[in-house]
């Protein structure tokens, strides 16, 4: 093999790969190089030497005998399969990668490879497989010939220009900074739209046709060539930090200023005669604010919901308890939303144990309460009444208010019992049984004013 390099004066190219690209690439260097092509799928490589004029092998070793190695593996493949192949080398070689990120890469070359008689050459042809089904004409790829020989350099650089590519030369920082939000930003875009499940419609606009090609030609690659260029490339963190920001800032730019120019519209974690309403009540006294209307949503996450749709302009929901401590209820639900804190507030709590007055005591069974109000009075609910089981509702009916509803209404067993506000025994006629409930009388509860982001 290599009396016959020299007499025909060939090069002998190797490459390291056997997937999509791998085809790309033979048919760019089609009959200019002798070529053996190293893979870990033996059937697909077999497949590509029915097509092209190659040797094909399952050892790195026998590259080592090459002109020059090309990587075209998986970006995440990358620095595995060069530690393999780096121990391998025996002569002077040029490798290159056609990784689709830059700085990764040449990181790796840098701490890897030791042998100044290796030149390397990073390059990203900017095009898929799809894209060269015509030819190379006019093609874009970038090259960073910073770690190879001019000699060399100047080679590989012809060559492609006589394949009719583009050459872009520039830092592999560069690249990166560029690609995060040109191919990182599309495939990232075309993942969502396919998320999103857009489909072909017979009014298609002309950008509606686009976008659906955009979600075609990106999630026609594989996911991990997705995932390596969203976590490889430095700089596509920030890309999607930004676009998220700007998809929030046109999104509520819709929104309208306010869901009623008449009113300011809160939307409250409880319901009506609930420690929520009570503390809002007093804001609203407090700021002076003529018009409002209250929201009663029961739940920090339809509070936080209905805000992000521009349902109501303000949300209220208890955050902490001095005695039970955070509230999980609105710190899972701020967490899943976008929102900015407009106020914070506090007022004095007190518990009430209550019942319907058609029921007697001894044929209560359950004491009904939101989870935080439990905690802050477990040490007398175990004291007074240990025979009660405490349980909390689900959905709506978490909201000690809203629980208090359901009894007076009929649709809550009898046999249980409420804790919560005096103000929601006076709203809906249930019957006291015990003030003062809750473990301290020094019993505080913050809360906190949401607003859109």
């Amino acid at each position: 093999m290599r009396r016959e390099i020299k007499k025909n004066k060939k090069r002998h190219i190797g490459i390291i790969g056997g997937g999509r690209f791998t085809e790309t690439l033979l048919q760019l260097f089609g009959r200019d190089f002798f070529i053996t092509v190293c893979g870990i799928n033996k059937e697909s490589l077999i497949t590509l030497r029915n097509k092209y004029y190659i040797k094909i092998t399952m050892n790195l070793k026998d590259l080592t005998v090459c002109d020059a190695v090309v990587f075209a593996v998986p970006i995440s493949e990358f620095e595995k399969v060069l530690s393999k192949y780096s121990g391998l080398i025996t002569k002077r070689q040029t490798l290159m990668d056609v990784l689709s990120v830059k700085s990764h890469p040449k990181k790796v070359f840098t701490q890897i490879i030791k042998n100044k008689n290796i030149n390397i050459l990073l390059t990203h042809p900017t095009f898929g497989p799809d894209s060269s089904k015509n030819g190379f004409q006019n093609l874009p790829f970038m090259i960073d010939d910073s770690m190879c020989g001019g000699k060399e350099s100047l080679f590989w650089k012809n060559y492609f220009k006589k394949k009719g590519l583009r050459i872009l030369e520039m830092s592999s920082q560069e690249h990166d900074k560029l690609a995060a939000r040109s191919q990182g930003l599309a495939h990232f875009i075309g993942r969502m739209l396919d998320n999103f499940q857009i489909t072909k419609t017979p009014i298609d606009t002309l950008g509606a046709r686009k976008l659906l090609e955009v979600k075609e030609q990106t999630c026609h690659d594989s996911w991990q060539l997705f995932y390596d260029l969203q976590h490889y490339n430095p700089y596509t963190k920030k890309m999607r930090i930004d676009l998220g920001k700007s998809f929030n800032l046109v999104f509520n730019k819709l929104l309208p200023e306010r869901v009623d120019m008449r009113f300011v519209t809160f939307g409250i974690q409880g319901g009506q005669g609930s420690f929520c309403e009570e503390m809002l009540k007093e804001h609203i006294k407090n700021k002076k604010i003529q018009n409002s209307s209250i929201k009663y949503l029961f739940t920090s996450e339809r509070v936080l919901d209905e805000l992000s749709k521009g349902n109501i302009d303000l949300g209220l929901c208890a955050l902490h308890n001095s005695l039970g401590g955070v509230v999980d209820e609105t710190l899972k639900a701020i967490a899943r939303h976008q929102c900015n804190i407009a106020g914070e507030f506090s007022i004095k709590v007190r518990h009430f144990l209550m019942k319907r007055k058609d029921i007697t005591f001894n044929k209560l069974t359950h004491i009904m309460a939101h989870p935080q109000v439990f905690k802050q009075c477990k040490n007398n609910i175990k004291k007074f009444y240990p025979k009660l089981q405490t349980i909390s509702g689900k959905g709506d009916l978490v909201d000690t208010a809203r629980a208090a509803e359901m009894l007076s209404r009929g649709l809550l067993a009898k046999n249980y019992a409420i804790l919560g506000s005096k103000s929601i025994a006076d709203l809906y006629d249930l019957e006291i049984i015990r003030e003062n409930l809750q473990d301290d009388e020094h019993n505080f509860t913050s809360f906190v004013l949401l607003k859109r982001v």
